[in-house]
């Protein structure tokens, strides 16, 4: 099938390249004029036959409301807008209100994979009608890993950003575990290769997980972690997955403290923040701050 992506950033570009790997064509609108197809979301429609499948894969707030926006429009009655962004789960629901009343169809999709996706594939955490979701299925099948798991049609509009947005929530609070486990192994002088520590752990333990794998990485990189600032960004998502909890009395206690220690990490260096912020590096690519 074609599908319009909007956004050929690190996620975008690399969700183009796998689409196009399963034989779809994909037309691609960006800021930046040396990757993308078309120069403006106009001709980026006028290039799609319908009904059109549009996917936008642009920062959550005011760059995805703007772009949805102005797809509305320009798009036609049985189009489809998927926000892949991070959006919050409320916003969702009102951009499904104003395209319905264009009937234009709308679906969130939650998307995890980091820059890992493009070969491991992207698990997908999708909401909206079965009617929506069918017109985009192919492209949801070209994304996601192989086998028989990775992908869930969760619920009505905004339950695949709510998915997500709980799946953050408790990557913080895991990464969180990890990283005060590091510092302690750090901190006593009788473990002599905390490193080595980290890799026996890979195999036949409960607790071995791919984020543990990728801390690893980040230790045979910079085996004590000199090289990084003890400080962590925060996305938003554990900020929202927080106040969810509040708002349906839900108690959170590890999810809550993760997302404070973040808070904590712009007050000092911390050691465990460093662990924190080598594996958003690790497994999303984000950004850290060297010493």
């Amino acid at each position: 099938m074609e599908l319009g992506l909007v956004g050929l950033g690190k996620m975008g570009g690399n969700m183009r390249e796998r689409i196009c790997r399963a034989g779809h064509t994909v037309i691609g609108y960006d800021r930046n004029p040396d990757v993308a197809d078309v120069h403006s979301l106009k001709e980026l429609v006028d290039s799609l036959k319908g009904p059109r499948v549009v996917w936008v894969m642009v920062p959550a707030g005011a760059a995805t409301q703007s772009t949805i926006d102005e797809l509305g429009e320009l798009l036609s009655p049985g189009d489809v807008v998927v926000d892949g962004g991070n959006s919050r789960w409320t916003d969702d629901e009102k951009h499904a209100v104003e395209l319905g009343i264009k009937d234009i169809g709308f679906v969130d999709c939650g998307v995890s994979g980091g820059v890992w996706g493009l070969e491991n594939g992207y698990a997908l955490m999708y909401g909206g009608t079965a009617e929506n979701i069918a017109k985009v299925q192919p492209i949801f099948d070209a994304l996601k890993p192989e086998g028989d798991f990775g992908a869930v049609h969760a619920g009505k509009v905004g339950a695949g950003h709510f998915s997500k947005m709980v799946h953050n929530g408790i990557e913080y609070a895991m990464m969180q575990a990890y990283a005060e486990g590091w510092e302690l192994l750090e901190k006593v002088d009788s473990v002599t290769d905390v490193r080595e520590v980290f890799r026996s752990w890979q195999e036949g333990t409960v607790i071995r997980s791919w984020l543990l794998d990728l801390a690893v990485n980040a230790l045979d990189d910079d085996e004590h972690l000199d090289k990084l600032k003890g400080f962590a960004q925060d996305s938003g998502e554990g900020r929202w997955t927080v106040e969810a909890a509040i708002d349906n009395a839900v108690p959170l206690p590890a999810i809550t403290a993760s997302l404070f220690a973040r808070f904590a990490s712009r007050q000092d260096d911390s050691p465990q923040m460093k662990m924190i912020a080598a594996l958003r590096n690790q497994f999303g690519g984000h950004a850290v701050e060297s010493k």
